[in-house]
């Protein structure tokens, strides 16, 4: 046991302190933070937590919130608020286990994430209201409200930065999507700063989905079934993220970033989502050392964490050998599957599940409550 925490002391923080990589959980319940596990998983070098609403519905099943369902029953609370009330509580606690990693970043780490509602994707206005609400109820300052790159959600991240809001924008699959997203918070700093608000603890990360697209990718590519379209396999998400790195170092190592970075402004980092591998002929590590990297955050779940503390290699890739990558989009694209359909498709069904899985949470509340209410 001892070589084991060892072992996992040096592969999570090795990947900050030799390659500037934040390893973060996507995890979150009441346990993991009453319990000590997340200041435990923080001693080893967890720098930041991610929620969404199929973790908060999982959490809700287990019997964990009954007494708050039970007193916010009383309260005469509906659904929504009873989810508000777990959600900013456990954000809270998160926020204030992951502190000590904020004060000691100078304000560049150690933040948890708290998401706006999937109802309103395609509604700027109530985005930025929603935002604004989970802000101030939060109440911390490494506290991420995660706003998706939908059409809708690009003005309202702009809008949210020019408040000083931090902003974790999610849902990214496509680059050109990520280079809007990039450009809409350096508009929002330029804002912010035009009206003499402070840039320097305002804070953001763009968080580029991964496995799904090797997912997405792969049963096209296996129904096509060509030489070709076999060897194109496993290639795709990894190549992706590697190429909206990329334009990451175009756009914040550049000119555009350099006025908003002498006025003390953050670099928005790329955060990889999505890293569990899904495929079992993959390596279960792969879209974490893969995707090593300065100035990048990795947000992986328990299991994958676990893995890479076992086995995981810690190497810079994230600008190696990026010209494969480019080969790689290359030959997917050359078998007739365009990465823009895919993106495209990719952001629609990712709305389309996180509602789904907001809409199971709600019933998973619905279900606590009417065994609680007899009581």
């Amino acid at each position: 046991m001892t070589d084991r925490n060892d072992g996992a002391r040096t592969a999570l923080q090795a990947l900050y302190d030799r390659e500037g990589q934040s390893p973060w959980i996507d995890f979150i319940d009441r346990d993991l933070h009453e319990s000590g596990k997340l200041d435990e998983l923080i001693g080893k070098g967890i720098r930041g937590l991610t929620s969404n609403p199929t973790i908060f519905g999982k959490a809700v099943a287990t019997g964990q919130y009954d007494d708050l369902i039970r007193r916010e029953l009383e309260a005469g609370d509906d659904n929504q608020q009873i989810y508000e009330e777990i959600a900013v509580g456990d954000i809270q606690a998160a926020c204030d286990h992951l502190r000590v990693v904020y004060d000691a970043s100078g304000g560049t780490d150690g933040f948890a994430s708290i998401e706006v509602e999937p109802a309103w994707a395609d509604d700027t206005d109530g985005t930025i209201e929603r935002a604004r609400h989970l802000w101030a109820r939060v109440d911390r300052p490494n506290c991420f409200v995660k706003i998706p790159a939908t059409e809708a959600g690009i003005p309202a991240v702009e809008q949210a930065i020019s408040e000083g809001i931090n902003v974790n924008v999610t849902l990214m699959f496509s680059v050109a999507v990520y280079e809007r997203i990039a450009r809409a918070y350096l508009a929002g700093l330029r804002r912010r700063l035009a009206g003499g608000g402070d840039l320097r603890r305002l804070s953001s990360v763009a968080s580029f989905f991964v496995s799904r697209v090797d997912t997405k990718v792969d049963k096209q590519l296996d129904e096509l079934g060509t030489r070709a379209a076999l060897e194109a396999r496993g290639r795709a998400a990894v190549a992706n993220a590697k190429l909206a790195y990329q334009s990451y170092l175009h756009i914040f190592e550049g000119a555009e970033f350099a006025e908003l970075r002498a006025a003390g402004a953050q670099v928005q980092r790329c955060l990889w989502a999505s890293t569990s591998t899904k495929n079992p002929d993959y390596r279960d590590v792969m879209y974490v050392e893969q995707l090593i990297g300065p100035d990048t955050v990795n947000t992986m779940p328990i299991e994958t964490i676990e893995a890479f503390i076992d086995h995981g290699r810690v190497e810079r890739t994230i600008d190696r050998d990026v010209d494969d990558a480019r080969d790689a989009i290359r030959a997917v694209e050359a078998c007739g599957i365009t990465m823009r359909s895919v993106t495209d498709e990719l952001i629609a069904e990712g709305v389309a599940s996180f509602g789904k899985s907001f809409d199971e949470l709600i019933a998973s509340i619905e279900s606590q409550r009417a065994a609680l209410a007899p009581a």
